[in-house]
């Protein structure tokens, strides 16, 4: 495709399209509503359906019901309502249902500042609904890594039976930046294979990777979904026998395959003894302000994180071994340095933070490195 001035939203919509997504569910909320206006205009061209919900409740349980009818499925939203889309995630992670949801982050806590940018959200995303469950959720940069993003959310959602969370934030969102997009016809994204008859498929049983294959309704295979603990063929179930299994599945089907999905970049000097670890608009920041230190004859490291969750603990630590200290600023009062303090332990953390709605500035950044 030519190369085209577009925001981060547009792309967003286009990466789920080119994803092979065809159905979409949602209520206008700023800063996310041109995701949906995209979609709205776009997705009948390609089949697809694309409906206003009443709220964010119902949207979220759509795109649930579309995914179970076949159709691969995403909402987006922000703020508030992402807190009512709690519910229904922590559903589709009980259920394995895969489905995409895209937060673009705005100031709160409750109506905030809604044209406000913030990652105040990041804890939610992982830990957001009631009970223990994983979840996947990627956070990226700049415009077109909101495409890319987009379209691997679709990829591991689908290959770990997950709801995946793009994360990103108004300013990502809105941005304007010249993307050339691939052509669509490239993308391929991990197809859901059902090599079991109908009279033998089991939804929810064990597999050596520890995700059984989905077949959606409607072709012959019939199994029951609930949000129950339940048995493979997914009828409710109090049996321990039954139960722990599938904890121990589900809660370790992520873990086993982290390194497919640890999405990372590093920027590491011989030598450095202070680094920069980053995500998202933050991330942006944070690049600036390397090149100003290291034109200054400073030595610094830079770990960019596009994976949040799961946590990238393996990259931090090795950081963590190789410089005294790191700086990690967020538009939050520190959530995800908290993971950080926990990798390398909090001596080594210093946080820059802001959480008025503004970015964390360059000089911010330099000023973090002397004090």
């Amino acid at each position: 495709m030519s190369v085209k001035l577009m925001q981060g939203n547009d792309a967003i919509g286009w990466g789920a399209i080119a994803a092979g997504c065809r159905f979409y569910a949602g209520y206008p909320i700023t800063p996310s509503t041109e995701v949906a206006e995209l979609l709205a205009r776009e997705l009948p061209k390609v089949g697809g359906k694309f409906i206003q919900m009443e709220d964010e409740i119902a949207s979220m349980a759509a795109i649930i019901g579309a995914r179970v009818g076949g159709l691969m499925s995403m909402t987006a939203t922000s703020g508030p309502g992402f807190s009512l889309m709690q519910e229904n995630i922590g559903y589709a992670a009980m259920t394995e249902i895969p489905c995409v949801v895209v937060n673009v982050q705005r100031l709160g806590p409750s109506t905030g500042q809604p044209t406000a940018a913030s990652q105040g959200d990041v804890m939610q995303a992982r830990w957001g609904t009631h009970g223990d469950h994983p979840i996947i959720a990627l956070s990226p940069i700049s415009v077109r890594q909101a495409f890319d993003l987009t379209v691997k959310a679709f990829d591991l959602s689908e290959k770990y039976r997950t709801p995946v969370i793009l994360l990103t934030d108004e300013i990502v969102g809105h941005m304007r930046e010249p993307v050339e997009l691939p052509d669509f016809k490239t993308i391929k994204i991990f197809e859901q294979k059902v090599s079991e008859s109908p009279a033998t498929y089991k939804a929810f049983r064990n597999t050596p990777d520890g995700i059984p294959p989905m077949a959606p309704f409607g072709i012959g295979y019939r199994y029951h979904i609930t949000g129950l603990f339940h048995n493979e063929d997914g009828f409710p179930t109090q049996r321990f026998d039954e139960i722990d299994p599938w904890l121990e599945r589900v809660n370790t089907k992520l873990e086993n395959h982290l390194d497919d999905m640890a999405l990372f970049e590093e920027d590491y000097q011989a030598g450095a003894k202070v680094a920069f670890l980053s995500y998202g608009a933050s991330a942006r920041t944070a690049r600036h302000a390397l090149k100003l230190a290291r034109a200054q004859g400073k030595r610094v490291d830079m770990l960019t994180l596009f994976t949040i969750w799961p946590f990238l603990e393996k990259q931090v630590e090795a950081l963590g071994e190789r410089v005294d200290r790191i700086i990690v600023p967020e538009m939050n009062l520190g959530q995800l340095a908290y993971e950080v303090e926990r990798m390398v332990g909090r001596k080594k953390v210093k946080r820059v933070v802001r959480a008025n709605g503004e970015m964390v500035t360059p000089q911010m950044l330099l000023d973090a490195m002397e004090g």
